[in-house]
């Protein structure tokens, strides 16, 4: 699984999300990009809006219906979309536990990955992915913070008109 950096090390790239909408958008832009195999990796503190980023992600794939939290069931499939749709929640898992449920076969697969809590089971990620990591403004305002692993993502990021810097935590 995650055996190298796959891309350049120590990049980030910023997106300041003034309201939930922003959120929302940006997410739907990202899910415009995502191709079989894309893997999110995501998190953020409680309340920070990791859900609602993924909700906004899976309606930027054409995912019918409601997309709620995986916490008690740890991993969601959704299909109807663009792509197929597994969202994931590792906060209640061990590494351990985690690396009994076989998510590469979900990571290699058809469809997009979204691991929320994501940097609990990071030695399991597979070497190319999109850190996500959404901190808490305001009220409603986000930054979000995304480390490219691989040049796809590094690509994506561009395209986004995401704003490059060199320190994580730039703009709390």
């Amino acid at each position: 699984m995650n055996t190298g950096n796959g891309g350049r090390a120590g990049r980030t790239f910023v997106y300041r999300a003034s309201d939930e909408a922003a959120t929302v958008g940006f997410a739907s832009r990202l899910a415009a990009l995502a191709v079989p195999g894309t893997v999110l990796a995501l998190d953020g503190d409680l309340g920070a809006g990791k859900t609602r980023f993924a909700q906004a992600f899976a309606s930027g794939l054409g995912v019918p219906g409601i997309v709620n939290s995986p916490t008690f069931t740890i991993i969601k499939e959704y299909e109807g979309g663009r792509l197929p749709f597994y969202h994931m929640d590792v906060h209640r898992l061990s590494e351990a536990e985690a690396d009994e449920l076989g998510l590469e076969e979900y990571f290699e697969g058809e469809g997009v990955s979204l691991v929320e809590w994501a940097s609990l089971i990071e030695p399991l990620l597979p070497e190319e992915r999109l850190h996500v990591r959404l901190r808490v403004t305001g009220p409603t305002s986000r930054l979000l913070e995304c480390r490219p692993i691989g040049e796809r993502y590094s690509e994506w990021c561009a395209e986004l008109g995401m704003e490059e810097t060199d320190e994580e935590g730039k703009g709390e």
